[in-house]
């Protein structure tokens, strides 16, 4: 347990105006001081990949912070971990998930940010492999002849810590197995029997890691689970990879060793605030040996380390304090004090907290255990808890002869003014509604002659015939067999019920909602399939052309877009070859496409040029769509002279493979289709031959959210050089898709048109 100090040489009075909230702000600081070690190692590696200055390096991350919407200590993580080695641990497996990296890289910093290797274990514990499942990590330090001593802990006691100190060289199996092996040990089912392990339960399950730095073994961790665990491959990657960060904490000072640990531990099983203290045989001082976890909690959280004096922990209470520490000394016997004055955690209402009902007891050994409560006076607990139950009223009825005795809340509840003669449970039929009769009948019979307590919920009218939903608990008040009376409660619950029913009636109208929406876009799907559907085969075309298309739609559950291909031999023995993109998403960009799609189809069997058949088509968007724009390419291929013709809306550029190379076509800079009415688009003329493969495509293939289009053109390039596989068009659009190179969750549309 770590204590804070004070300012050297200065009073005990400093805490009055400034130890309120220091606990806080240590807390604050030491967080802050962790994102800094983390985003200092972050930016040290982006000036060493990028070749700028370190003011540079940090400039760029903060930008890159902003870019991505990421926090800064999660951008930090991810930088920091990409470049981060699993270390020399000859037995570390694959990375983690990025989620489980960002965490532990994280996590990893904030331990090495804490003041000993038992806050660092602790750190590691809480924030990483406590959602793992695991409830204990032990750290030992390499020493001298192969021995281990601990250097931290976390979740354990102090007395199974006490007798786990010092592991000799002699040791127990497991631990010579892992050293020995330089292998990670794992035991679903705890260790063999007769291999003594840490761990309440010895078939608990564990894992031994050896801790490796440049070669050399420096220390020995062991992470503890609650009872038998299967220890699967993610899990034992997510340890495994925590471990490794982990060997930097043991540069940490090793966590103070209790005299007493099992008067430690049993302070810690309390639950109230506790205070191990100690008196100096030489000067008389009182320190602080231990605080359990609930006195941290009173007190602010951990502070930091350093001067362990009583007037430093309790700067508001040690006089007081030191008095009852004194008389316990003098008199050997346990001394008591109501109340003390208030401690540096204050209350919601902003006032301090006093110590209350404290207890010092002797230990022995100039030891003393001091024991407090910090809740405030009964009174006030008592006025915060009727504010709370301010719909409760209580009430008691008597059958022998005696009055019925209602609390004031009952009043309002019924309607009725305090002098008004309360009405007993027996009467109560008169100021219900009707169709509860039958639930109040229940209710008394439950009473009288089951002789059991018993709850209904009774609608209430008032006398100005609004109605209130109360609930009555009561219990039978009985003599032998005899039932005397009645005892309980009403609760108001028709806030409850309102809510209840404008939940429901809300829930109906979000399903309804709901269900449009899905509908909605089911149709849009099944459209957008039924018009652009994927074609698995081969398709054998006139000209002695191949094709192969595919269609991807995008990847969120009912997010259509526009994307639209078309391949449609024409009258005149030319082929018409279209991809096309509307912009945004959902059913009016599906519809938009369609109509797109049949005017080109229509608009090609005209015999017009490409141009020609673009700028018609961008005259159909401005006068049909009501806003629409799309890109496109419409290319016309005549088979006897070879020569594929072909003008492009703003769209990304064809792609041609030849000789097993690939390579992107020079595209007209035009517009794209709905932005400009009588536009005039160029048109481009490509020859091809036999072995040629022509590659269209839309967005959805290449575009990333962070990344440039020129990267995205380069990733395309070298995937299709690494696929080409002698004209086999199949292989080629089905590998494309697979890369997933895109990641914008945008429809994809391939067409693959091999020469032969």
């Amino acid at each position: 347990m770590t204590i804070s100090a004070g300012p050297a040489g200065a009073s005990p009075d400093w805490a009055d105006s400034g130890f309120t909230g220091l606990a806080a702000e240590i807390e604050r600081l030491r967080a802050d001081h962790a994102l800094r070690h983390l985003t200092d190692l972050a930016t040290g590696v982006l000036a060493a990949q990028l070749g700028v200055s370190i003011a540079d390096a940090a400039a760029h991350l903060d930008a890159l912070a902003r870019a991505t919407g990421l926090s800064p200590g999660d951008l930090a993580a991810d930088v920091v971990n990409s470049v981060a080695a699993p270390g020399d641990q000859p037995y570390a497996p694959n990375p983690v998930t990025p989620l489980q990296a960002r965490q532990q890289r994280r996590t990893a910093a904030a331990a090495e940010a804490t003041d000993s290797v038992g806050d660092a274990a602790r750190t590691l514990l809480e924030g990483a492999l406590d959602p793992l499942g695991a409830d204990s990590l032990w750290l030992w330090r390499s020493a001298a002849s192969g021995s281990l001593s601990l250097a931290g802990h976390a979740g354990a006691g102090a007395s199974e810590a006490a007798a786990w100190c010092w592991i000799p060289p002699a040791c127990p199996e497991p631990f010579r197995t892992a050293l020995d092996s330089s292998a990670p040990l794992w035991m679903e089912s705890g260790p063999a029997a007769g291999c003594p392990l840490p761990g309440v339960r010895s078939d608990a399950a564990r894992a031994l890691l050896p801790l490796r730095r440049q070669g050399e073994m420096v220390g020995l961790a062991l992470v503890g689970w609650p009872g038998p665990t299967p220890l699967d491959a993610s899990l034992r990657r997510a340890v495994t990879d925590l471990m490794g960060m982990a060997i930097t904490v043991l540069d940490r000072p090793d966590s103070p060793v209790p005299d007493v640990p099992v008067l430690v531990d049993i302070l810690d099983a309390l639950t109230g605030p506790a205070a191990l203290l100690q008196t100096s045989d030489v000067t008389g001082a009182v320190i602080v040996d231990h605080l359990n976890g609930e006195a941290v909690a009173a007190l602010g959280g951990v502070l930091s380390a350093g001067d362990r004096h009583l007037s430093r922990v309790f700067p508001l209470t040690h006089q007081a304090l030191g008095r009852l520490v004194r008389r316990t000394r003098r008199s050997r016997r346990p001394q008591r004090a109501v109340r003390l004055p208030a401690t540096a955690r204050t209350e919601p209402h902003g006032s301090p907290a006093p110590l209350l009902d404290v207890r010092v007891l002797p230990a022995g050994d100039g030891r003393y255990v001091l024991l407090w409560n910090t809740a405030s006076d009964s009174r006030l607990a008592t006025g915060r808890a009727v504010s709370r139950l301010q719909s409760v009223a209580t009430f008691q009825d008597s059958l022998t002869g005696g009055e019925t005795v209602w609390s004031e809340q009952a009043y309002d509840m019924f309607g009725m003014d305090w002098q008004d003669a309360p009405v007993p449970l027996l009467a109560l039929r008169g100021r219900i509604h009707p169709e509860d009769d039958g639930v109040l009948t229940e209710l008394l019979r439950s009473l009288m002659k089951g002789r059991t307590g018993a709850q209904a919920v009774l609608r209430i009218v008032r006398p100005d015939g609004s109605v209130r939903h109360v609930r009555v608990a009561a219990e039978p008040l009985l003599d032998g067999e005899t039932v005397t009376g009645f005892v309980g409660v009403y609760q108001d619950e028709s806030v409850i019920h309102r809510t209840e029913l404008a939940l429901s009636a809300t829930f109906d109208s979000l399903t309804v909602v709901r269900d449009q929406a899905e509908l909605r876009h089911r149709l849009a799907l099944q459209l957008q399939q039924a018009i652009v559907p994927e074609t698995p085969a081969l398709q054998e075309l006139p000209g002695g052309l191949v094709v192969a298309a595919r269609y991807r739609p995008a990847a969120e559950e009912y997010q259509v877009g526009g994307d639209w291909y078309d391949v449609l031999p024409l009258p005149d023995g030319k082929l018409l070859v279209a991809v096309g993109d509307i912009a945004g998403h959902g059913i009016d960009s599906v519809t938009g496409m369609v109509a797109l799609r049949n005017a080109q189809r229509a608009l090609a069997f005209t015999g017009g040029p490409p141009g020609q058949l673009m700028g018609w088509l961008n005259e159909v968007t401005l006068r049909t769509g009501d806003g629409t724009t799309a890109t496109a390419v419409c290319a016309l291929y005549d088979p006897d002279e070879r020569h594929l013709v072909w003008s492009s809306a703003g769209h990304l550029p064809l792609l041609l493979l030849r000789d097993g190379h690939a390579r992107l076509l020079e595209t007209p800079e035009d517009i794209l289709l709905g932005a400009v009415t009588s536009f005039r688009y160029q048109e481009r003329r490509t020859a091809l031959r036999p072995g040629d493969t022509l590659l269209l495509y839309t967005d959805g293939l290449i575009e990333r959210r962070h990344d440039g289009l020129g990267l995205g053109f380069a990733r395309l390039v070298a995937a299709v050089d690494e696929l080409a596989t002698g004209g086999q068009l199949g292989p080629l659009v089905d590998g494309l898709l697979g890369l997933a190179m895109g990641d914008t969750d945008d429809d994809t549309c391939i067409v693959a048109v091999g020469v032969r």
